[in-house]
């Protein structure tokens, strides 16, 4: 191999991407902005073509969030279980954008609906990555009173992927709410029992410690910064590493 190619090698060769539903919102209030979910779906192929496989979780707060029907009387399984399905939309969406770019698309669903996805096979979905194909996996992990953020990092580990990328609306885990504090210090890089101790957001507690366990690291950048997934795997950009 080159200096050359070692040089341009992506940092990571397989990773999962962690989009929340907000994130395809764009500047609408609810629901999906079909040039939102074109943009990062050109962003997830610019990674793709460097030869890395990618697998994506994508949130559903922006159709129905479960805790927020909870707290308005609903009762908790069932406003989960909605939320599960609103994600399998937002998953829909993401493949329709992906393979209307040429990329092969696989949406997995921890809950069967084979007229619209697969249902999740570990080993099928590692033969996914392995071709080269994105794998969507929707509904969460099949379960009520686990969010999206600990079915990230569960998928993550099954599919050994080297880390999860999440893409939030700051570029990277400060010590405080960059938009409430001005004096705000963001970390370089921040261990998982200081993110639980000093409860920093990150993600809920219960993902935090599945990936402190099985040693994954997570990347937290801004999905608004253009080419911001690329720049990382390029070694670039501005981001936080969650480590052990």
């Amino acid at each position: 191999m080159s200096d050359q190619a070692t040089e341009t090698a992506p940092a990571f060769k397989r990773v999962l991407l962690k989009i929340s539903g907000e994130a395809l919102m764009g500047d609408q209030g609810f629901g999906l902005h079909p040039p939102t979910v074109e943009r990062i779906a050109r962003e997830v192929k610019a990674c793709h073509e460097l030869g890395v496989e990618i697998a994506m979780v994508i949130g559903g707060g922006n159709i129905f969030r479960g805790l927020q029907g909870s707290a308005q009387g609903m009762e908790r399984t069932t406003a989960d279980y909605m939320g599960m399905l609103a994600t399998v939309m937002n998953a829909l969406a993401m493949q329709g954008a992906l393979e209307g770019l040429g990329i092969h698309t696989r949406v997995i669903s921890a809950i069967p609906m084979d007229q619209v996805c697969e249902p999740y096979i570990r080993r099928r979905a590692v033969r996914h990555l392995e071709k080269k194909r994105v794998c969507i996996f929707a509904a969460g992990t099949g379960n009520p009173y686990f969010t999206t953020d600990t079915a990230a990092t569960l998928r993550a580990s099954e599919m050994s992927c080297e880390a999860i990328f999440k893409g939030t609306k700051v570029d990277g885990v400060y010590d405080k709410d960059p938009a409430k504090h001005d004096d705000a210090v963001r970390y370089d890089r921040v261990s998982y029992d200081e993110v639980l101790q000093k409860r920093l957001g990150v993600m809920d507690a219960s993902a935090i410690a599945l990936a402190r366990d099985n040693n994954l690291p997570l990347v937290i950048f801004s999905l608004d910064e253009p080419n911001g997934i690329e720049g990382i795997l390029a070694g670039n950009g501005t981001y936080t590493t969650v480590h052990g």
